[in-house]
């Protein structure tokens, strides 16, 4: 029964070796404190033992009781507790290699970026696709949603398929939701290319064959499997089914599939979506176009995706001052979503699931630091409110387009398809320098898992749960205060490598099992200052870091380090090298 017999097995994530902890319990309790003492200088504090030993967890629920019962009376402060609650907790490698917790961030990119990479092939033990003749049958596809949370549906569709040992006809998409969109599969997405890329992984067709129809007793069976389903589900609940009727359709299929999967269908998951899923050439051409009309006005440029359409706003039962008219056009709206509970717009802004208004991301674009000469695409739909909600957010950054500005009557024939002009969007905030998301929906995720994969290009977040307080009270304080505090919120909402524990998140946004740093070992570095002793690690070559940090100057000691046996045998330099400054380029 090919993959139906496999026995699945789910890892955890990474398992990170503390070699500091390792190191102290081989040493004496004096050794201990010295090593303790020189390992903390990684993380640029300085640890002294107690004399009374108490609980961390205490002070730091001390901690966040306080700055939480200040936070309820002024509405402004808790946005620092981030800023020092990181500096409690264990840094990863490259933290400590530039204290990254202190140091100013590069909004434009991330330093560490170099140091990972897309990984998605296929394992020596990945078995090939079985031949159509010989799979379990044919499974069927309905999506649902708009394009992204379509493109969610198709990726899990071929896992899904892989899982059962089945045919998978090409999918259907959504000509019934909200967009009213009536695009096919192959008016979006180039067809065979999706065949031909995945041809390895699973036997894809056009349609179920005629003579397999004709043969069939009774039309292809119909069900909706539970959201997030484990790969154990369609082995015992569908593949009988599929066994017995050959056909079988799977409907409404958007996120039926669990998160968490074997590391192989994790990257068949990425190989889907980031390889296979290619539009279709009309629609690179012209959003290639843009992109190239952006680059000739600008060398960098941000992308927001603003979603401040009125179906978004309607979904999150926020309010945004509107009065009684806002509150019935929302409503209105609202009723479409027949599941959805009644809440409290302040609550829901308070926990973070509110959209920023254009304004609102144009003040947290300011305060992080881009300059009002900034070029600007928005990637959005009919805003709620039109020009004048616009307005605020135009006078912030004059340099404003949309790619109705940008490409004029070229734009007419994608027009009338909400999910052409949506894969527009897509594109172009895919080669932008920064993308910038107001939410935390389908293109956000997507796109936010794609340019990890693709070198973790700038990626910003509004961390609106914390924001929301300080956009409230920003009129009590100086542009200064705003600014410092704002980067302070947004310290983990950047886009840098490692945000967020591998497994954790969504998998369409943090695939983690299809990035893999680059092969290089860690090198220590001490240096002599006095009386102490700086230990810094480098993640890099020996010949470079030598090259870079000594050049023809200091030929011996660069003679001496390309020549250890030993690649990670500490070499002791007494000139003072800054470490940040080799870093920064």
């Amino acid at each position: 029964m090919g993959v139906a017999t496999k026995a699945w097995r789910y890892s955890g994530g990474l398992v990170l070796n503390n070699l500091d902890s390792a190191i102290l319990k081989q040493q004496k309790p004096k050794q201990q404190s010295q090593e303790l003492h020189s390992n903390n200088f990684f993380l640029g504090w300085k640890w002294r033992r107690p004399t009374v030993a108490v609980p961390w967890t205490l002070v730091c629920g001390l901690m966040l009781f306080s700055v939480g019962l200040i936070s309820l009376f002024t509405g402004h402060v808790a946005s620092d507790l981030e800023w020092y609650s990181q500096r409690l907790v264990k840094r990863t490698w490259y933290s400590k290699l530039d204290r990254v917790g202190r140091a100013p961030i590069d909004v434009w990119k991330s330093k560490f970026s170099n140091f990972y990479y897309g990984c998605s092939e296929r394992a020596p033990h990945f078995t090939p696709a079985v031949r159509e003749r010989l799979s379990n049958g044919y499974l069927l596809i309905a999506t649902s949603g708009g394009l992204n949370q379509q493109r969610t549906g198709i990726t899990d569709a071929v896992v899904v398929a892989r899982i059962l040992n089945a045919t998978l006809v090409v999918p259907e998409l959504d000509h019934h939701s909200y967009w009213k969109d009536e695009s096919d599969f192959f008016d979006i997405f180039d067809v065979h290319w999706f065949i031909s890329y995945l041809a390895k992984d699973v036997p894809i067709v056009k349609k179920v064959p005629e003579k397999v129809m004709r043969s069939m007793e009774k039309p292809p069976y119909t069900m909706r499997v539970p959201r997030k389903s484990e790969p154990e589900y369609y082995v015992e609940q569908v593949l009988p089914i599929l066994l017995r009727r050959r056909v079988v359709q799977l409907t409404k299929f958007d996120y039926r599939l669990s998160n968490d999967l074997d590391e192989d269908l994790q990257k068949l998951r990425c190989r889907v979506n980031y390889h296979a899923l290619r539009f279709t050439k009309p629609i690179r051409n012209l959003s290639q176009r843009l992109v190239t009309r952006m680059r000739k006005m600008a060398k960098r440029f941000i992308a927001v995706h603003l979603r401040f359409e009125p179906d978004m706003l309607a979904f999150s039962g926020c309010y945004y001052g509107g009065g009684d008219k806002e509150r019935f056009e929302l409503g209105e709206i609202r009723k479409r979503w027949k599941t959805l509970p009644d809440i409290s717009p302040d609550e829901e802004r308070m926990r973070g699931k509110c959209p920023l208004t254009p304004h609102e991301v144009g003040l947290l674009l300011r305060a992080l630091g881009f300059e009002n000469n900034t070029y600007l695409y928005v990637a959005s739909g009919e805003i709620y409110g039109g020009e004048e909600t616009l307005r605020p957010l135009r006078e912030l950054f004059p340099n404003f387009y949309t790619k109705e500005m940008l490409a004029g009557e070229e734009l007419k024939p994608f027009l009338p398809f909400s999910s052409r002009l949506a894969a527009i969007d897509y594109i172009v905030c895919d080669e932008s320098d920064v993308f910038v998301t107001n939410n935390n929906g389908n293109m956000a995720k997507v796109l936010a898992g794609r340019r990890r994969y693709m070198g973790h290009k700038r990626t910003i977040r509004p961390n609106a749960k914390r924001l929301s307080a300080l956009f409230t009270a920003r009129d009590k304080m100086d542009w200064s205060t705003f600014a410092r505090k704002v980067k302070s919120c947004q310290r983990g909402f950047m886009g840098e490598p490692e945000e967020i524990k591998p497994g954790r998140g969504e998998f369409h946004e943090f695939p983690s099992s299809c990035i893999c740093q680059k092969p290089s070992k860690y090198y220590v570095v001490n240096k002599n200052k006095g009386d102490q002793n700086f230990t810094r690690i480098v993640n890099v070559s020996k010949a470079e870091y030598s090259n870079k940090i000594f050049g023809k100057e200091h030929e011996k000691s660069v003679l001496k380090w390309k020549n250890r046996t030993t690649s990670n045998e500490p070499v002791s330099f007494t000139e003072d090298i800054d470490h940040d400054d080799f870093l920064s380029d």
